[in-house]
């Protein structure tokens, strides 16, 4: 099975939708549960969201995955925004920069299988995350 994989913009509020489409569409290919499914769309709209809000716009790569029998999605976010001076604080519950509730990025992580953050001040913010089936 060839194991498809696309790039989206992340530019506005309209795009942040059309990557919980793409990412739906994923997870439904991929045979994901429904539960699984609404998870991994929850973890990307917030991080899409992330994205567009902090980040000032950038991309994500939707990744299907194979490991022998073990299929998954990666998603990698990135942006060249701001970036993050305080990881462990920013994946605290409840911290929030803006009037979110504070359960972006560790709410991401806790619906995820894998989870990954690279940012530096002023060069902006890497966000991987996989979910497998």
């Amino acid at each position: 099975m060839d194991m498809p994989s696309c790039e989206m913009t992340i530019q506005c509020s309209q795009d942040v939708v059309l990557v919980r489409q793409a990412v739906r569409q994923f997870a439904v290919k991929l045979g994901f549960s429904l539960v699984d499914q609404t998870k991994i769309v929850t973890a990307a709209s917030e991080l899409a969201r992330n994205t567009l809000d902090y980040g000032g716009g950038g991309t994500v790569k939707l990744e299907a995955l194979q490991n022998g029998m073990r299929r998954g999605l990666r998603l990698v976010f990135e942006d060249s925004g701001p970036g993050i001076p305080d990881i462990e604080l920013a994946l605290k519950d409840g911290y929030t920069t803006g009037n979110g509730l504070g359960m972006g990025l560790s709410g991401a992580k806790r619906l995820m299988n894998e989870f990954n953050i690279v940012s530096r001040v002023g060069e902006g913010t890497c966000v991987t995350i996989t979910k497998w089936k």
